[in-house]
């Protein structure tokens, strides 16, 4: 693990039990030394101050904090000011993300493609931001093939994107096989992979469905087959995620970003088991 990066991505919670949790988490998380922590961003104005907020505390507890920016929605001059805002409290690395457009808002807003996004930072604040985009080695949900998803990462990096973070995987295999087909279309960035550590079955089966990642049928049917025990789905989950990014590791990956839904126990177990390797 000497080598590898860490970054760890937490959400604006909800409430002050919520906030003082994720301190915690922070806390704990931050003695693991990561490169970065990430904060996400609801599109729509949902959880926005939220973001904004979070990203400007850890910044002042010496913490790299990389909002997330999504611009679905979104218009020119909102997104120019939540820049400024940044830049006022230099925040210098943002993930860049088109995003989702909420339910009940008819309107795309001014950018169509988180290329847009990417193109429009570069544009505003030339080299202050780190950007990094999102990638999908199983390719994107609302993709029209394989080939298309790929080259809207390629128009993201050419846009001026730095680096990527992967949507969560378990098979290995595509992870490498993504990285390979964009280095053939002359992409050299990091492409980090995405870890999201399993502790509830129906919680992963949600998200999976949710973000087209897959959950291979040997692993759901383990976790089924676990029923309510949670512990057993957690030690199982720690296994199986820690396999994997050894597996990873093993062959040179730029870093691992681990999903931590704002807990820190599972990203530390997979941590040191990976130490301990």
């Amino acid at each position: 693990m000497a080598s590898c990066e860490l970054s760890f991505e937490f959400f604006p919670p909800k409430t002050a039990d919520g906030l003082e949790k994720l301190r915690a988490t922070r806390a704990e998380l931050a003695t693991l030394n990561p490169k970065f922590v990430s904060v996400t961003f609801g599109a729509g104005g949902s959880t926005q101050q939220g973001t904004l907020d979070l990203v400007v505390e850890m910044k002042r507890d010496g913490l790299e904090a990389a909002p997330h920016l999504s611009c679905i929605g979104a218009t020119r001059d909102s997104i120019r000011q939540i820049l400024k805002h940044y830049q006022d409290h230099d925040i210098r690395h943002i993930v860049a993300l088109r995003g989702d457009l909420p339910s009940g808002m008819g309107e795309m807003g001014e950018f169509r493609y988180a290329s847009d996004l990417v193109e429009f930072i570069r544009a505003e604040t030339g080299d202050w931001f780190r950007i990094e985009v999102a990638a999908y080695p199983e390719y994107h949900p609302q993709a029209r093939s394989p080939r298309h998803d790929l080259d809207a990462f390629v128009r993201k990096i050419k846009a001026g994107a730095d680096a990527a973070i992967t949507q969560y995987f378990f098979n290995p295999d595509a992870y490498f096989r993504y990285v390979d087909d964009v280095r053939k279309l002359g992409v050299d960035v990091p492409v980090t992979p995405g870890i999201m550590p399993i502790t509830n079955h129906s919680q992963l089966m949600r998200f999976s469905d949710m973000c087209g990642a897959e959950v291979p049928r040997w692993i759901a049917k383990r976790l089924e087959a676990f029923g309510d025990d949670r512990e057993s789905i957690r030690e199982f989950g720690i296994d199986v995620v820690t396999d994997l990014c050894q597996r990873l590791l093993d062959q040179g990956v730029p870093g691992l970003h681990f999903y931590t839904l704002n807990s820190a126990a599972a990203s530390r177990s997979i941590y040191e088991r990976l130490n301990k390797a």
